[in-house]
């Protein structure tokens, strides 16, 4: 699972409760790690299990980090990329949604995803969470992977896109992550709710979780926007659009999203 929590609270209390949130700036990964406590990956499973077969049956509408709502967030302009993306491709989106818990994004985006002709969901997680996705969520169109490798030998389609959900900042080598999907030369790659500083400088922050939620903590990316988004254009892809996120911490810093194209 991506290792992190979205803002489940109301983003104002940020400023009243110090005992979550974001806090520091570290000089590498290791030091950062060694002022966390971690997380209890079972129990987290086990919560967002529980979560989404409520959404999943029915029971429920919307899931996010386990935590269920009344209404459905959307992230609307990745979801019009991904729409966009389809409809280059006839009516058929077959991506890997990397880190996507147990199938977080697609039952939140499902009403507007079932107007496809064909979709095929690919999720790369964790292995746990790859079991158990096997277990309670796999059918026709969801479909749980350890790896990007994996994912793509498996599939008789060609991928067409990748989806990052808020998942680099939680990465220990970001980059070393993308040069792993760059070499894959999947055409779009969409970026959704991930952080950047407004002072121009790259900055490694510990999070903490509430309690309510599950108790927890570990380190945190917020990157410089502008190295990031040259860092796909070094390698190859072309930016086609980028978009505010309307989450709010207690640092100084943006949510951001982009959809890149390989260039032709």
């Amino acid at each position: 699972m991506k290792q992190k929590i979205i803002q489940a609270l109301p983003s104002k209390l940020f400023i009243f409760i110090k005992k979550w949130g974001w806090y520091g700036d570290f000089p590498n990964w290791e030091s950062a790690k060694k002022k966390t406590k971690g997380y209890d990956n079972d129990l987290i499973l086990e919560k967002v299990k529980s979560s989404l077969l409520k959404v999943k049956n029915g029971d429920a509408v919307y899931e996010r980090d386990s935590v269920l709502f009344n209404n459905v967030e959307y992230s609307w302009e990745a979801l019009a990329g991904l729409m966009w993306i389809a409809a280059q491709n006839k009516g058929d989106l077959n991506l890997i949604d990397f880190g996507g818990s147990l199938g977080s994004t697609y039952f939140q985006n499902k009403l507007f995803l079932d107007s496809l002709d064909s979709i095929s969901w690919n999720i790369v997680e964790q292995q746990n969470f790859v079991k158990e996705g096997l277990d309670s969520f796999e059918d026709d169109r969801l479909k749980f992977y350890d790896s990007i490798e994996e994912c793509i030998t498996n599939n008789k389609q060609e991928l067409n896109c990748i989806l990052l959900s808020c998942v680099l900042p939680y990465i220990e080598q970001p980059f070393a992550l993308l040069d792993e999907i760059f070499k894959y030369k999947i055409k779009y790659i969409i970026i959704d709710r991930t952080s950047f500083t407004k002072n121009g400088k790259t900055r490694l922050t510990i999070q903490k979780v509430p309690a309510k939620i599950y108790d927890a903590s570990y380190p945190c990316w917020f990157f410089h926007e502008k190295e990031f988004t040259v860092f796909f254009e070094k390698n190859g892809y072309e930016q086609i659009a980028c978009f505010t996120n309307q989450d709010q911490v207690n640092i100084p810093s943006t949510y951001k999203g982009f959809i890149f194209k390989i260039k032709e």
